[in-house]
């Protein structure tokens, strides 16, 4: 992608409704419409959704299509798509547009930074779908199923509020069910290796990314952990 054609996604992106930034990782503040301060945290149902339905987040949402894909199957539900890559939420931002999905909205911001936008118990669901695995020696701390991450989760979710991790990285996939067997206090409610060897066990497994459907064009495995923290 060209830089003028990112500079105009990041121009357009600052006039939808439906998506904020965080500019400063050392800084809080959220921007929305026209670049307007907007104060979001414990007031996200109330002051974006204009309801009070329960969250969910997508953490690492790329160009947002399970966000949507969520948000079309459970209209009873809001879901914040987050992500770094602002030239990716303009497209997951501008589909929610164009079909009139009121209950989606998407967070450019940086992951490690997600308790600075919501208040303890103001998200009750999150996904990581696909994130990056961070396969490098001495990179395992930037995995998104850290200890450090599901810390700061914990924060943010409510008491047996659930969360999911997607991959088709069997590095991911162990590394994530040692660390909530061995290291954090979880329940694991279900995990599967390989999702499509039978029946899926949750309708919401049905949506499928652009990498998704590219892992399972090259003969990839599709890996899913359903758990909760304690």
């Amino acid at each position: 992608m060209s830089k003028r054609n990112k500079l105009q996604k990041f121009i357009e992106l600052s006039s939808f409704p439906n998506a904020y930034e965080n500019f400063d990782p050392a800084d809080p503040t959220l921007v929305g419409l026209h670049g307007e301060k907007v104060a979001l945290k414990g007031r996200w149902a109330e002051k974006h959704f204009g309801n009070d339905l329960p969250i969910t987040l997508e953490l690492a949402c790329g160009r947002g299509e399970y966000t949507l894909g969520l948000a079309r199957l459970y209209p009873d539900r809001n879901f914040i798509g987050v992500d770094i890559k602002g030239a990716r939420i303009w497209r997951g931002a501008k589909n929610a547009l164009e079909e009139c999905l009121q209950n989606v909205a998407f967070l450019r911001t940086r992951i490690e930074q997600i308790s600075q936008f919501f208040n303890p118990g103001e998200v009750s669901e999150i996904w990581i779908t696909f994130p990056d695995p961070f396969l490098k020696k001495g990179k395992s701390n930037r995995r998104l199923t850290s200890i450090r991450f599901l810390q700061a989760y914990q924060k943010i979710i409510i008491p047996g509020g659930l969360l999911h991790l997607k991959t088709d990285e069997p590095v991911l996939y162990d590394f994530t069910m040692d660390v909530l067997q061995d290291e954090v206090a979880a329940n694991i409610l279900y995990c599967n290796d390989d999702i499509y060897a039978e029946p899926l066990a949750f309708p919401e497994l049905e949506v499928k990314t652009y990498y998704e459907k590219m892992h399972l064009a090259a003969g990839k495995t599709i890996k899913y952990i359903r758990f909760v923290l304690e």
